[in-house]
């Protein structure tokens, strides 16, 4: 069972925030706004009260990417957050700002017309954990000893 309040953050670490309640219907959007407001095939989004949710350090930068809906990301690193209807009760955490997101697996799909054809591929394809690639130059070595990404609380 999943512990409250569930934490994240940014990958800097500069925002930080704690959700007091379960986020609920989990959907993985794939419209082309989410695929290019998080730089990927679709957005795995965590909808959870207003209410429930509290920045705990930092402050969230926004975007408005349409007159009823913004995008929260840190001005800092630049990591994609939060999808917002300012005028809605609850806000959309990104799953993978989460220190925990295994436990928030996507309810449904949606923005579908826009589902990138190769999506439903990708567990047929070869799989290696990050750093067993070959990697003549040691830059995955160098890239793990000098992490700047904040880590899971």
């Amino acid at each position: 069972m999943t512990k409250l309040p569930l934490t994240g953050g940014c990958q800097c670490g500069a925002i930080r925030f704690a959700c007091d309640a379960m986020p609920f219907n989990i959907h993985a959007c794939h419209c082309r706004m989410c695929q290019k407001a998080v730089g990927g095939p679709f957005a795995v989004i965590c909808p959870t009260e207003k209410a429930a949710f509290r920045v705990t350090k930092g402050e969230i930068a926004w975007f408005a990417s349409s007159d009823v809906a913004r995008r929260g990301f840190c001005r800092d690193c630049g990591t994609p957050m939060i999808f917002d209807y300012p005028h809605a009760g609850d806000i959309g955490v990104l799953a993978g700002c989460f220190d925990q997101p295994e436990g928030l697996p996507p309810e449904r799909n949606c923005g579908t017309e826009s589902r990138l054809g190769w999506v439903a591929t990708l567990h047929d394809l070869p799989a290696s954990e990050t750093y067993a690639n070959s990697d003549p130059e040691g830059l995955l070595e160098r890239i793990r000893s000098s992490n700047h990404q904040h880590p899971d609380s």
